[in-house]
């Protein structure tokens, strides 16, 4: 039996986009010992793809990270397939905050070593002694008081779209480096409260036991992550501490939390929330654009990116031999983002400053 998909891309999305049927966007994770992942990743593709799942799950000895999109007609058979494992025994699931039923196209399910990169040696401390698990109304009245410290564990690109008021934000391209730099800006503070959020909690789950074990007294985090935190908001009608967008990892790019846009356009500065990846196949940077300057740099980054977009296959192949620099590299965001925010910005990023990143 097949396990995985073998139609092309492009026509899954096609095919997404006129379907008719109603999917709920979801996520759920869960550490939990798996004595065969590869075993556990077929029998999940077998249930999921019967039922037309899509979504990226990832699978590890260590357990599961899942973000799907279920057809709501499919929804309690999805359901009935999670009763047949123990490791989804009552599990937390997650909903989206906007939800266009777009979000996946296909349904990818992979075995990877870790859930979340994190660069971290499991055996050299206690993954287990994680911090307080705070609700949503309990994290809501504590970040409102200055005397503790909000520190948001996602990557600069996520924060700048939408994050808690007061918040430490480090400026970090992964989740790796993350961990060390907020140990390390913090090593002066370990005995104050300490109250970290992400987007669902899984980098958390990690990040606060990595504190604790670095001495960290009082470390506690956002159950549910962000979307929860946005929908128990939304039910008891109170005004969101959570300014901005929720990034998301899908077709979708992000979800409104409280309808503010608080980031703007990386080629001209105006106000703009919405992420896409470059149009260039050999870049594919992730970058803030702009309605105008979609249209004017043709869903580019830069002009050098849109002129080998429009380049010739030879012409192409030529670049791919004799370029001195990969496009799109993370730097070149991070440039785009400082422009942001000393408020300088450019209409482009140089094929210069994208090669050095600065």
């Amino acid at each position: 039996m097949r396990l995985y998909n073998t139609i092309n891309s492009e026509d899954l999305k096609v095919r997404l986009i006129a379907e008719t049927i109603v999917r709920k966007t979801i996520s759920f994770y869960r550490y939990f010992i798996l004595e065969n992942p590869q075993e556990f990743r077929d029998q999940l593709y077998s249930e999921w793809e019967a039922i037309n799942c899509f979504g990226r799950i990832y699978v590890a000895r260590e357990g599961i990270n899942a973000q799907m999109s279920v057809p709501e007609e499919n929804f309690d058979a999805f359901m009935k397939t999670l009763a047949k494992f123990p490791i989804f025994d009552q599990i937390p699931i997650k909903y989206a905050i906007e939800d266009n039923g777009k979000s996946f196209y296909k349904l990818a399910i992979k075995v990877r070593p870790k859930l979340v990169a994190d660069g971290l040696d499991d055996d050299s401390f206690d993954v287990t002694n994680v911090g307080n698990h705070l609700s949503a109304v309990e994290f809501h009245s504590l970040v409102e008081d200055d005397r503790h410290v909000v520190v948001d564990m996602r990557n600069h690109y996520e924060s700048e779209v939408g994050y808690f008021k007061g918040a430490i934000r480090p400026e970090v391209d992964t989740f790796r480096e993350e961990i060390t730099v907020v140990t390390e800006m913090l090593a002066d503070q370990k005995d104050r409260k300490v109250l970290l959020y992400c987007t669902g909690g899984i980098r958390c789950e990690k990040a606060s036991a990595y504190l604790k074990h670095h001495g960290f007294s009082d470390v506690n985090q956002l159950h549910g992550g962000i979307l929860e935190y946005a929908r128990q908001i939304k039910r008891l009608n109170l005004e969101s501490n959570f300014i901005g967008k929720n990034f998301v990892f899908d077709e979708r790019m992000g979800e409104s939390v409280n309808g503010e846009v608080i980031s703007h356009c990386h080629q001209c500065g105006k106000s703009c929330d919405v992420h896409l990846n470059c149009a260039n196949e050999l870049c594919h940077l992730l970058f803030i654009q702009c309605p105008e300057c979609a249209v004017k740099f043709e869903k580019c980054c830069s002009s050098d990116c849109r002129d080998v977009k429009n380049a010739s296959e030879p012409e192409k192949k030529l670049i791919r031999l004799n370029t001195e620099r990969k496009f799109g590299n993370s730097k070149a965001y991070r440039k785009s983002y400082l422009l942001v925010k000393n408020n300088t910005f450019a209409d482009s990023i140089s094929a210069e400053e994208q090669k050095t990143g600065f």
